[in-house]
């Protein structure tokens, strides 16, 4: 037998362990656990996990990893008041090793102390295990943080939803140039921890430069080859202290035994409204969940899965594009209703059943409208519900567990096929013309962006871009061939310009708009969009193809041209009115005397 199986046999996976020390102090406080296979091919921890993926043991050799994890931090004498940091791998989280995973560490109770390490991808992937494994690493004693925050924008929202303790700050924002997203990570992750008492620590410290960045941005921890790299036992020459953690939070009741609306605290304002209102609220709440893009998390019951009509999934097309993790919830409501829709069929006696229900969560908001369904027969519009419309943050993150503990796992991601190659335009080339290769070359030159759309295709999704569109985006190739377009739109960008491209792409007919569109690093740009149709040898439509020309300049220009007309406008008429005011208010003067006026006399 050879690769992981053998090893887990052999029993041959260690750990190193490279601490964690308290920036102020020096003191090193804590180690991580660092998973090693055998010497060779399977040594680094992402050969390993890798290999057993495609050997289907990742069950196995995570419960291993932790198993040696503690097995040698006692061996070393990682101790109390030591604290030793291990890893569960997300997409190992299901029944078997949420049984498993305190195995054997009760007769290391009171000596050995432990922060269990997460990621947002297991969230992400498994949310309803992952909110059981943390409530059980909570009453098993242990303390929890949240690996890697700020490679992805989704671990910023989730925070608040796992309520970690210890908050690890991805190496990139130590080890990179200041910009616009790592200023947005520091204010979420600052705010989280001055409202929660968590610790920040930022991983990847390797000079004194990334240290003070690293104090800059709110750590108290630190971790990085500048304090020791991983080692087999304590770091030499270094004292020893205690972790200093926030107060372990009060076990809450299992999050799927309770319904959003049951979030509720004694004595909130519960009032009455037909479900007409409520859907507009809940649209309100969608387009305020755009705004605030891939750092927010929206989730929504919906009842039944008849009430996700036609219209909510177009709706919610443009939110999934836009929305860090979106989900819904409704009897009947399988499979993925739209591709990156999250989704959970709900038992018909399950209490979210009755419900109505909408939260948005990110880590400067939180809105929640819960809403439980009266019981009323007749018009479905008509139909009245007792309902709150709360911005209270402990509310809205209470209901958001209890919706994203009922959220199926993601489902396993089909091999993506290859985008489709560039379409052969109908123009016809003189003799001894190279053809297409000339085509592609003057397409890859030009300035303006070129992209095409395949209407044969699911969701009509992008199949070229050009070299231009990709700089006037900046999102790269990769990143945006297969998706639909829509992804460039924003929550401000005019709903009636895009209500015509739609209309126009329905009609097979040419159209033109001027729309605002975002960039991959959160600026925005004006797009005078081009859209001529390109027909099959039946005249069908089969493809678009989209001139794109950045004229945000011209834009602004007439924008500052026409606040400038206004502000003359505005100049005009008080003067007029001061001018009207001025003319009502003369009085003629009396004539005067010599005894009123001396100079006169004298003249």
């Amino acid at each position: 037998m050879s690769g992981v199986r053998a090893v887990l046999d052999d029993r041959s996976v260690t750990s190193v362990f490279q601490p964690i020390v308290e920036l102020d102090s020096g003191t090193v406080v804590a180690y991580e656990a660092l998973a090693r296979g055998p010497e060779g091919p399977l040594h680094a921890p992402d050969d390993l996990f890798a290999a057993a993926r495609a050997e289907g043991c990742l069950t196995e050799l995570d419960q291993a990893c932790r198993a040696a994890a503690l097995r040698g931090a006692v061996r070393a004498g990682l101790l109390a008041p030591l604290t030793v940091f291990v890893n569960v791998e997300p997409d190992a989280l299901d029944e078997e090793p949420l049984a498993t995973l305190f195995d054997r560490t009760d007769r290391w109770a009171g000596s050995l102390q432990v922060v269990l390490e997460i990621t947002e991808r297991a969230l992400a992937a498994r949310p309803a295990e992952l909110l059981r494994t943390v409530a059980r690493v909570r009453e098993h004693g242990w303390a929890v943080a949240l690996d890697d925050v700020g490679a992805e924008s989704l671990s910023l929202a989730f925070m608040p939803l796992l309520r970690p303790d210890v908050v690890k700050l991805d190496l990139r924002l130590v080890q990179e140039r200041p910009g616009p997203a790592i200023a947005e990570i520091m204010n979420a992750v600052n705010a989280y921890a001055e409202s929660s008492g968590a610790v920040l620590l930022a991983e990847g410290i390797e000079n004194d430069q990334h240290l003070a960045t690293a104090r800059a941005l709110g750590a108290t921890l630190g971790q990085g080859w500048l304090f020791g790299r991983p080692g087999t036992g304590l770091a030499a020459g270094r004292r020893a202290g205690a972790l200093r953690l926030p107060p372990p939070h009060p076990v809450d009741p299992p999050c799927d035994a309770v319904s959003p609306f049951a979030c509720l605290p004694p004595g909130a304002p519960v009032r009455e409204a037909p479900k007409a209102l409520l859907v507009e609220v809940s649209k309100q709440l969608e387009r305020q969940a755009m705004r605030l893009g891939e750092t927010s998390v929206l989730v929504t019951a919906f009842q039944t899965a008849g009430h996700v009509t036609p219209a909510t999934r177009l709706r919610y097309r443009d939110v999934v594009e836009r929305v860090g993790f979106v989900a819904a919830l409704a009897e009947d409501l399988t499979g993925e209703p739209i591709p990156g829709l999250r989704n959970a069929d709900l038992r018909a006696d399950d209490p979210v059943r009755s419900e109505w229900d909408i939260v948005v969560l990110s880590p400067h908001f939180s809105a929640a409208l819960l809403a439980r369904d009266l019981g009323d027969t007749g018009a479905e519009s008509e139909r009245r519900f007792a309902f709150a419309l709360t911005y209270e943050r402990d509310t809205v993150v209470r209901a958001a567990r209890a919706l994203l503990s009922r959220v199926a796992p993601r489902p396993e991601e089909p091999t993506a096929p290859a985008p489709a190659a560039v379409p052969r335009l109908n123009v016809p080339l003189g003799a001894g013309d190279p053809g297409e290769g000339l085509l592609h070359r003057a397409l890859a030159a030009i300035d303006t962006g070129v992209t095409v759309v395949d209407l044969r295709l699911p969701d009509q999704p992008l199949v070229y871009v050009n070299p231009a569109f990709e700089r006037m985006s900046g999102h790269p190739a990769a990143e945006v061939l297969g998706r639909n377009c829509r992804f460039l739109q924003l929550p401000d960008t005019d709903p009636a310009a895009v209500g015509r491209l739609r209309a126009a792409i329905e009609a097979g007919e040419e159209v033109r708009e001027v729309l605002l569109n975002g960039r991959a690093d959160g600026s925005t740009w004006w797009n005078e969009c081009h859209l001529t149709p390109v027909t099959d040898a039946d005249g069908r439509v089969t493809r678009y193809i989209g001139v794109q020309t950045d004229v945000t300049a011209q834009v602004e220009a007439e924008r500052a041209l026409v606040t400038e007309q206004e502000r003359s406008r505005r100049y005009e008429l008080q003067l007029a009115r001061l001018d009207a005011r001025l003319g009502s208010a003369r009085v003629p003067l009396p004539a005067q005397t010599s005894t009123d006026s001396p100079g006169l006399s004298r003249s």
